[in-house]
């Protein structure tokens, strides 16, 4: 299978690339490549040069920014999305890194192409602004939880997102170490270590490591809202 037809019969396309004709699914096919990343392996790195749009086919995916002190967790981002967009129309270099939580498949698209497909195709420019004003939505609630919500809200909000958003189910494997998910809710790896603990005592969770059962989801629920 040529890489037009990989393009063309991909399981995982976005909302965008159906919007295209088929002469330019095939100028796609020819100016992409795809990239299968494992865990812990970083996909681009902030401050380095970028000339491709990233999309994730699938997997999943923190994308964090270096603070002054530590690593901040933008958010958690799972395929298949675009990632790298803003970053790479709006500036030479990478704003922000991206690294695998999981096995992850990535297709590297030219930023020339990707422009090209904007300006010639309304509905696949349509499809890109519409996918940028959601994301910008989500981002511009999660800072205000973040912002206006004490530390277990906060926790709270961060395991029923893997629950509903990531996994959909109220059983899963936390993809993020301590560390990390105080990186995602602003919160120090002891903090998250002793919330973690306090809602698995309650027996608003059971806690095995980092597998995670939410068994009482009202509470969670509760403690989200009240922050």
């Amino acid at each position: 299978m040529d890489k037009m037809d990989i393009c063309k019969f991909c399981q995982t396309k976005s909302e965008a690339t159906n919007k295209l004709a088929e002469n330019e699914i095939e100028e796609l096919g020819h100016n992409c490549v795809s990239v299968d990343f494992e865990k812990g392996e970083i996909i681009f790195k902030q401050d380095a040069l970028s000339s491709n749009v990233i999309y994730i086919r699938e997997g999943l995916v923190k994308v964090h920014i270096k603070g002054p002190d530590r690593d901040q967790i933008l958010k958690i981002a799972k395929g298949p999305t675009y990632l790298g967009i803003p970053t790479t129309i709006g500036d030479k270099v990478n704003n922000y890194s991206a690294t695998a939580l999981s096995g992850t498949s990535v297709c590297f698209v030219d930023i020339a192409t990707f422009k090209h497909l904007i300006e010639n195709n309304s509905g696949f420019a349509y499809e890109i602004i519409q996918d940028l004003c959601k994301k910008e939505l989500s981002h511009y609630h999660r800072c205000v939880k973040q912002l206006q919500k004490h530390s277990a809200g906060r926790v709270a909000d961060a395991l029923l997102f893997f629950a509903d958003e990531i996994f959909q189910d109220d059983n899963f494997y936390l993809p993020l170490t301590r560390n990390e998910l105080g990186d995602l809710t602003g919160n120090s790896r002891e903090n998250v270590s002793r919330i973690l603990a306090d809602f698995n005592q309650q027996e608003i969770i059971q806690l095995k490591g980092r597998s995670v059962n939410i068994v009482n989801r009202k509470l969670l629920e509760e403690i989200g809202k009240r922050g």
